[in-house]
């Protein structure tokens, strides 16, 4: 962690409209709103994919999401994609889908399930006219089961889930994460799961298939092995904080000058690098601390040692006393440190790409890296129906795109 006088300068990056990536020529159809879908696509786009995003005539609710009257979760999670902006209530509108769905690979989309059958697009209809086109459909609960009809934003997948149970501490209420933890877990088994069945499409199935991602189901196997712990046990994971059930000693412990570092010892022997470091060698001998069973049952005064240790130091010397040591801590970093680190930065982890409003705005790099076709950066997130001549003028035609203009159909 570097301080505010050595902030390194972040990498300032270009667009580049020419950029390819390993999926040029990879059409994508986004109908989805909100986290899961986007960020889905976004990990499709920024590795060449062209993502079409099919929005309302008010936008994507994300646009709406705004800080000091800027919308950053829209710029970020939307960049390298492009816009479309149509009028799904009408006949017309649901038929342009029909004619974008004909050259595309993909079609995502999270309507509540029924929606898109309602609208005449369910995945039959859909696949007649595309055989090889791979539906992705996000929704809180999934296409099947008790639920199906049910809303379900993720915050209700965090709690089903079994996650708020076990975070937090224990005299204290179940703690929902203070992020889109739901929505990205299902981003992420979302994009990997579209190009499984991408790649089947083009090999030997030769066809195209429905993937039914449901919010729960991945933050849900997030949590194995839950329920097996459980059925052999008896007992229920309690919340332990920052603690761990698995191993100890593994903790956040505050620095002298107020602070927070993380370590974790998930090894014997990392734990007794741990005891040598701090000049207690002897505690391995100690049957309270002798084994990693013996350490969770006897962690409380565990924990006031290493605590006692690190709080008599200050951040930067705890970091450097144990790191000497090559003992795993590391600091809990919060937003304004991370804007000022030099491992952010110059692994490019973090970037600045130019914007009309910020002038220059961060955002995250190239997740995953990949060294023979790594992502890209095309394009700035798209206006509302920014690319409406460009995507539907090939398809229909300029005429009928300034006809369904005219009509209410294509805005923006």
């Amino acid at each position: 962690m570097t301080s505010t006088a050595e902030k390194p300068r972040l990498r300032r990056r270009a667009f580049d409209p020419a950029a390819k990536g390993a999926l040029d020529g990879v059409r994508v159809v986004d109908l989805s709103r909100l986290v899961a879908g986007n960020l889905l696509t976004k990990v499709l786009a920024d590795h060449g994919a062209e993502v079409v995003k099919v929005e309302p005539p008010e936008g994507d609710t994300l646009r709406a999401w705004k800080v000091e009257g800027v919308s950053t979760s829209w710029k970020t999670w939307c960049r390298n994609k492009k816009s479309v902006c149509l009028n799904l209530k009408a006949p017309e509108g649901q038929e342009v889908v029909r004619r974008l769905a004909e050259g595309a690979a993909m079609l995502v989309e999270s309507f509540r399930p029924g929606v898109l059958e309602a609208m005449g697009l369910s995945p039959e209809a859909l696949l007649a006219i595309n055989p090889r086109l791979v539906i992705v459909r996000v929704s809180g609960w999934g296409q099947t089961g008790p639920y199906r009809h049910k809303p379900g934003f993720g915050t209700l997948v965090e709690g089903y889930s079994g996650f708020a149970a076990v975070n937090g501490f224990a005299d204290r209420e179940p703690v929902l994460p203070p992020m889109f933890l739901g929505d990205a877990f299902a981003g992420l088994y979302g994009a990997s799961a579209a190009m499984i069945a991408l790649r089947a499409a083009e090999g030997a199935y030769g066809k195209g298939q429905v993937v039914d991602l449901s919010l729960f189901d991945p933050i849900f196997a997030m949590m194995e092995p839950q329920i097996a712990n459980r059925r052999l046990s008896g007992r229920r994971k309690p919340r332990t904080g920052s603690r761990s059930t698995n191993t100890a000693p593994r903790n956040a412990y505050r620095t002298r000058d107020d602070g927070w570092v993380c370590l974790s010892s998930s090894t014997q022997g990392m734990t007794a690098k741990l005891l040598a470091s701090i000049g207690r060698p002897e505690l391995l001998q100690d049957e309270r601390y002798a084994t990693n069973a013996a350490r969770l049952k006897n962690w409380e005064s565990l924990d006031a040692i290493i605590g006692g240790f690190v709080a008599e130091r200050s951040m930067a010397e705890n970091l450097a006393h144990f790191d000497a040591a090559g003992v795993t801590i590391g600091p809990i970093m919060d937003a304004p440190a991370l804007d000022e680190d030099a491992f952010v930065a110059e692994r490019e982890s973090l970037i600045e790409v130019p914007d009309a409003e910020m002038g220059w705005l961060p955002m995250h790099g190239d997740v995953p890296r990949l060294s023979g076709t790594p992502g890209i950066l095309a394009r700035p997130a798209p206006g509302l129906g920014e690319h409406n001549d460009e995507i539907l003028g090939a398809v229909l035609g300029d005429g009928e795109v300034s006809r369904l203009r005219e009509a209410g159909i294509v805005h923006g």
